[in-house]
């Protein structure tokens, strides 16, 4: 069926061991959904080769009707003889061009499939993978071994295949019309030939890995650097940044040379051979054409086969270097596909039904790595409609809360559960689908206004688009500006203040329109005044969702239903603003530093 893409179990990713046969096994099924044309492209194959290999023996009889004494020459013999000459040739064409035609659409489906495959898997992977991997890096894997897939498909099919089999038909013709001394130099031929371009290549194979892997660094330090381009600029820093990057290219360029030039060792040893067997070949060929054993004819035959003989053979070569140079590209991408997901669907997952949502975390404890827990014991319940707050220092766990319930990582302790149901239980896509969230740190697309607000809700309309921009007091300035909900904003959002990526973050949650809300330092990058309107604004889209409310400043909190004062991973303090004001703890002692720092700014 074409809309069927079948999963492919993959092996442990470890490019060291991964084996050439694993990946052609693993790119056969994308092939055979079409197999009919599959089937069919092989046909028009073998039809060409046939055709191609005739045409040296249809060429021997033209030479032997042309070489008879003139009285004995019919006219009809020589003429049917160049129609079938030129026949074969178009033949040849003919089948080549339908196998191209035909197999087109298999090469780029397949391409395409196994592109939207890595690139769905690496969406279906852990927040920690991709905190752990560098950016540059990965779109280099991805980029370079989806380009590869096409080009390990094209010389298979397209040159591999066809190379065998007109080898295959050649050495039959010469052992069948001639003596055993030309099959024999064939097959040390191709024996000696194949053994050392197996060797040669394998050993630059190795090179071309490391000149890969240099490759995505200086990529990853590049992209690293842009990325940062004001820390760079604050710091002065240019010719340091230049420095490390040229040193990876120095070390990139060093692998390059040296692959550069085991090509040519390669390539001088193939013409050696090469040039020995055709030495041989035409050495007995012209021998019995003395001896009367063979005719003018033969030879001209045996100069036209070792003249497609050696094109395929030295094809040969060529293709089995760019096969695996294209194994070698492959392999990153395939050990992408290859990683387990740290998060998973049950095979029993159910949706989130629609409605309100109580939200309770049991006795949450977690820990990003095993000697590193960051929370203890954590357990509060937020009713259905109701709004908690998470206050605390920095680093003392408080944006892992949102984490966990949007469950980019999975709780090592305890459970967080949705009106009663352990969110384990439930479908990723349902569960996220509920929640809205504000982060700390917004990062846009390098797209227009429009679309990232239009992104909480793909498909809502303009209307509903600048409601949700005047909700976020963000409608007014994209207004000011030349092209309104049209102007781009720039790499991760770099054309906008801080503030003003906050409050496209608080429109694009708004828009989502979803039963529970996260508030993730929210105004922590607005101006006082402009905090104050939203913040207004941001408990109006509170009432009737509920809500979680991550702080550091005491006064976007003060209306919650409940506060909790969170410190090193455990909950110390309970209840409301008014409460622990009263309790004059660390509370009342962070509330009175705040009011200080208002009231007193600094010089």
């Amino acid at each position: 069926m074409r809309g069927f893409h079948p999963a492919i179990a993959l092996p442990a990713p470890d490019p060291a061991e991964r084996r050439d046969w694993q990946t052609l096994r693993t790119l056969w099924p994308y092939l055979w959904e079409w197999k009919w044309r599959v089937i069919f492209a092989l046909t028009c194959l073998i039809a060409a080769k046939i055709a191609n290999v005739t045409v040296p023996l249809v060429f021997k009889d033209i030479v032997d009707s042309l070489s008879i004494p003139r009285e004995q020459a019919y006219l009809l013999v020589p003429i049917g003889l160049l129609g079938a000459y030129g026949f074969l040739r178009f033949s040849t064409a003919l089948f080549t061009e339908l196998r191209e035609i035909i197999f087109a659409k298999v090469t780029q489906r397949a391409q395409r499939t196994i592109a939207t495959k890595v690139f769905e898997h690496l969406h279906a992977l852990s927040l920690r993978f991709h905190l752990e991997r560098q950016t540059g890096g990965l779109t280099r894997d991805i980029e370079r071994g989806t380009r590869s897939v096409g080009s390990l498909i094209s010389y298979t099919i397209y040159s591999i295949l066809p190379t065998l089999v007109e080898i295959g038909l050649v050495m039959g013709i010469l052992i069948i019309r001639y003596e055993s001394a030309f099959a024999l130099i064939t097959v040390a031929t191709l024996v000696v030939y194949v053994f050392f371009t197996v060797v040669v290549t394998n050993w630059r194979t190795r090179i071309r890995r490391e000149a890969n892997e240099l490759d995505s660094a200086a990529s990853s330090r590049a992209i690293d650097s842009l990325i940062n381009y004001e820390t760079v600029k604050y710091f002065n820093n240019e010719r340091w940044e230049l420095e490390r990057y040229d040193e990876q290219m120095r070390l990139w360029e060093a692998a390059q040379v040296k692959t550069q030039v085991t090509l040519s060792y390669l390539n001088l040893g193939q013409a050696l051979i090469i040039a020995a067997a055709v030495t041989a070949m035409m050495w007995r060929a012209a021998e019995g054409v003395a001896a009367g054993a063979m005719t003018v004819g033969d030879i001209v035959l045996v100069n036209a086969f070792l003249i497609q003989l050696y094109m395929p053979l030295n094809h040969l070569g060529v293709l089995y270097r760019e096969i695996r140079q294209s194994l070698t590209d492959i392999e990153r991408m395939f050990t992408l596909l290859g990683q387990n997901r740290e998060v998973r669907d049950k095979p029993d997952a159910r949706p989130l039904p629609a409605g309100p949502c109580a939200v309770a975390f049991e006795h949450v404890s977690f820990a990003y790595e095993a000697n590193r827990q960051i929370l203890f014991d954590v357990d509060f319940t937020i009713p259905a409609g109701r709004t908690v707050a998470v206050v605390g220092h920095s680093g003392s766990g408080k944006s892992t809360l949102a984490r966990l319930l949007y469950r980019f990582y999975d709780v090592r302790g305890g459970a967080i559960r949705i009106n009663g149901g352990d969110i384990r239980g439930l479908t990723q896509n349902s569960l996220r689908a509920a929640i809205g969230i504000v982060p700390q740190d917004t990062v846009l697309f390098n797209d227009t206004l429009l679309y990232n607000i239009q992104y909480g809700r793909p498909g809502a309309g303009p209307d509903e688009v600048i409601a949700a921009a005047k909700a976020a007091h963000l409608h007014e300035f994209v207004e000011r500006l030349p092209d309104k909900y049209g102007t781009r904003v720039g790499e991760r959002g770099l054309k906008l203040s801080g503030g003003e990526k906050q409050r496209v973050a608080i429109a694009r949650a708004l828009l989502k329109n979803p039963p529970i809300l996260i508030f993730d330092e929210a105004t922590s990058a607005l101006d006082s005044k402009t905090e104050k309107a939203i913040q207004a604004e941001l408990e109006f889209a509170a009432i009737g969702r509920t809500t979680l409310v991550i702080a550091h400043r005491l006064s976007t909190v003060m209306n919650a239903d409940e506060i909790l004062v969170l410190d090193a991973g455990r909950i110390i303090e309970r209840g409301s603003h008014r409460e622990l004001i009263s309790l004059g703890a660390t509370y009342a002692q962070m509330w009175a530093l705040q009011q200080r720092e208002v009231k007193e700014p600094p010089a």
